[in-house]
């Protein structure tokens, strides 16, 4: 075999290894673009892909060195393991990038963070340090994985299921509409290593001018695959169903479409998507607060569901529970509620407080008399249609003001405190209610006071300052903190109230929903209650009415306030818009704050103990950049050693080399070279169209016919000669060139996309 086929093998050998290179970091970076609905894209993605960029150059580097496939990857998990070092634990690092005893120890600590993150996190999570350590790490081990199994064991199949894995997890955790842009951008990187890894196959069966057809026909495989493919994705993937939603019963585990009776709801409020779970119309003035699930019982950590003595709910209009109790004076409102429940997977039915009679389900459920709330122990809330007729207290101002709170019927449950209640709570509560001449007015203070500007509504800050919860330690962190979200300004109201003396719940449901449009029918006005609007507020028990709820969420809802009935008489008239009912402290509309509403302050408690880490931030943009950089380089880099390469075979008298040189030096300022073209007529073309002088084209031109016809391979003594006139015909066509091509030229130069070998050669004529 002659030397110039050795070298065309070798070049076309890197070339295709560059090429599958290339595929495995573009697949990884299409694999990604799922990931940010999940992950928030930052400086973690840079460095992700300069991890895997770095993996892939120094497993390329060693190959290209024909060193053994396996160094290629042990090599690739050393550079991994100093990238990572210097980015993350430069502070324990010799020499700020080898690791040591320390920089291992602080590994624990950044898995420990990721984490925490990952727990508390709000979708898309915005990474610290550890979750940020984690994600880089993860994308530079994938690296190191797929560049194995695509160039060393040559398995791109394989590859692609493990990158379609990659993309899938994010869709997996939270349910969303199929991105179209990513499951393209993954098939075609796909099927470029498939059609990649067959062409080099191809190759290294047999030379290359004798399986063109075998190489067209690989070629023509692929671009059908691809094209149904894309068929497919455009066409059929947006009709195929979504994934299902999740479904919780108390687990902690819900996601925004289903009721969590636990009070931990920072979970569900936190979901990207905001999805409508119901609808409704109603009689009443506007529409109610729907209850699904009360707790009466507080430990000091934990509020509990009531779990009482429940009766079967029967079918047709016949009443589920007695009429609400209440004085001869106290009027009395008979509202209709008409529920249609979509997205909502929940064994607790969302109705309105005090409910006397549901119709319409559909399945076996059971009322709970004590609270008035309706559960199933099989089915579901998902699709369900119903009516409920809800028998609301009315009373006034001067009424409720003059009732006191309790009741011997109660029991203890909703009086009772552990006894190492901190003591911030009950002085708070003393100070805040001090002067006020009913339980009322108490309570009434205590709602304005959560509602003032000294609390700040949030989802963020809870986590962040880590009391994530309702129990006694997370109430007295939220009353020094005074930013936190419902089920904080829920608990420690009721927490508060009870160290006053007074019986209080919790209930968590839905806020009044979003008017969304009217019923023709009936008039009436449809409301749209979305999982963003899932909510918990206290009640308190007061003689003679019954369960009162109260509204202290800051920033949310309408607070309860009572109209005075001395001017017109009539109880229970509303003359502002926060005079409100009692059973209904949200009858006026107020939306949910969305996510794009809320804000936060201080520092991620993931991140707050990891001293001995460095902030990635910085290391990672500065590594990225210094990566992007180097990638733009890389094409104009390898063609100047190209380049190099074949100056050394042209000073040695290589025509085949020189007149490669020509042709590259041509498609790099956008020339056309086409294969079918024989040296002759690219040559006269050179001359015609480009200035060329003739006499250097043909001197080139007439050494590659003597070296294929006449064997009159490499000449060392036309070698100088060869070379000057290589430069005169590069310098010419450059002359010839825009500035804009010249750049180009110089940054992405096209002949790397050249087969190795000469095109075909014409016998010359006998006759000149």
């Amino acid at each position: 075999m002659s030397a110039p086929e050795v070298g065309g093998r070798t070049v076309r050998r890197r070339r295709d290894l560059a090429l599958l290179s290339l595929g495995v970091f573009a697949g990884i970076a299409a694999a990604l673009l799922p990931v940010f609905s999940v992950i928030a894209p930052g400086a973690w993605t840079i460095g992700a892909l300069a991890g895997a960029a770095v993996m892939l150059l120094s497993g390329l580097a060693v190959r290209f060195s024909r060193a053994p496939a396996l160094v290629a990857t042990v090599v690739e998990l050393l550079v991994g393991v100093v990238f990572l070092t210097a980015i993350f634990g430069r502070s324990t690092a010799l020499l700020g990038a080898i690791p040591t005893p320390a920089t291992l120890a602080s590994v624990s600590t950044l898995f420990a963070g990721a984490s925490e993150e990952i727990r508390l996190g709000i979708a898309p999570v915005v990474p610290a340090a550890g979750l940020a350590f984690v994600l880089v790490a993860a994308v530079t081990g994938l690296a190191v994985v797929l560049d194995h199994v695509v160039l060393t064991a040559r398995m791109p199949l394989l590859a692609g299921v493990g990158l379609v894995a990659v993309s899938l997890i994010p869709t997996i955790a939270i349910p969303a509409d199929v991105n179209v842009p990513a499951v393209l951008a993954l098939a075609a990187t796909v099927l470029f290593l498939l059609r990649m890894d067959v062409r080099s196959r191809t190759r290294a069966a047999a030379p290359a001018r004798r399986t063109g057809s075998r190489v067209w026909g690989a070629s023509a495989t692929a671009i059908g695959i691809a094209a149904v493919s894309v068929l497919v994705t455009l066409v059929a993937v947006p009709f195929l169903p979504q994934p299902a939603l999740r479904f919780a019963s108390g687990t902690g585990a819900g996601f925004g479409t289903t009721i969590n009776p636990n009070l931990e709801l920072g979970n569900d409020l936190r979901q990207p998507r905001d999805i409508d779970v119901l609808t409704l119309t109603t009689t009443g003035t506007s529409a109610p607060y729907l209850r699904a699930v009360t707790l009466s019982q507080f430990d000091g950590a934990v509020w509990q569901p009531d779990s009482g003595d429940t009766v079967t709910v029967p079918g047709g209009d016949a009443p589920v529970f007695d009429p609400v109790q209440v004085d001869g004076d106290i009027e009395v409102a008979d509202w209709t509620t008409t529920v249609q429940v979509g997205e909502l997977d929940s064994p607790w039915l969302p109705v309105p407080y005090p409910a006397s009679a549901v119709t319409g389900l559909e399945g076996e459920w059971l009322g709970m008399p004590a609270n008035r709330t309706i559960v199933s122990r099989s089915g579901s809330s998902r699709n369900q249609d119903y009516e409920v007729q809800a028998l609301v207290p009315r009373p006034t101002l001067e009424q409720i003001r003059s009732r006191a709170v309790g009741g011997e019927e109660l029991g203890d449950a909703v009086r009772a405190l552990p006894a190492d209640v901190p003591a911030t709570i009950g002085d708070t509560a003393r100070s805040v209610t001090a002067g006020a001449q009913s339980p009322y007015d108490a309570l009434i203070a205590l709602q304005s006071w959560f509602r003032s500007s000294q609390f700040r509504y949030s989802l963020d800050a809870p986590v962040e300052a880590g009391f994530d919860g309702a129990g006694l330690d997370a109430v007295a962190q939220f009353l020094q903190a005074r930013t936190g979200y419902c089920v904080h300004f829920a608990s420690a109201f009721a927490v508060m109230a009870r160290t006053l003396g007074m019986p209080s719940r919790i209930v968590v449901g839905y806020l009044p929903g979003t008017r969304s449009g009217s019923v023709e029918q009936t008039g009436s006005v449809e409301y749209t209650v979305t999982s963003s609007q899932l909510h918990a507020w206290p009640e308190v028990y007061f003689r003679g009415i019954g369960w009162v709820p109260f509204e202290p969420t800051n920033s949310l809802g309408v607070p309860t306030n009572f109209a005075s009935g001395s001017t017109g008489g009539q109880s229970g008239s509303a003359t502002t818009p926060e005079q409100q009912d009692a059973a209904t402290p949200g009858a006026t509309r107020s939306d949910a704050p969305q996510l794009g509403d809320q804000d936060g302050t201080g520092s991620s408690a993931a991140g707050s103990n990891t001293s001995a880490v460095q902030n990635p931030t910085g290391p990672l943009l500065a590594v990225g950049g210094v990566v992007l950089l180097l990638l733009l380089a890389t094409p104009g880099a390898i063609r100047a050693w190209r380049r190099r390469s074949r100056a050394t075979l042209i000073r040695e008298g290589d025509p085949v080399a020189a007149w490669a040189e020509i042709r590259a030096d041509a498609v790099d300022l956008g020339i056309r070279a086409p294969d079918a073209e024989s040296p002759r007529a690219f040559a006269a073309r050179l001359v015609e169209e480009h200035g060329v002088d003739a006499d250097d084209i043909g001197l080139v031109r007439d050494a590659l016919e003597r070296a294929v016809y006449a064997e009159d391979g490499v000449d060392p003594a036309r070698g100088p000669a060869l070379a000057d006139t290589v430069e005169r015909i590069r310098e010419r066509l450059r002359a010839g060139a825009s500035a804009t091509g010249r750049v180009w030229a110089l940054v992405l130069p096209r002949s790397l996309l050249l087969r190795g070998e000469p095109a075909p050669v014409e016998a010359p004529d006998p006759v000149r």
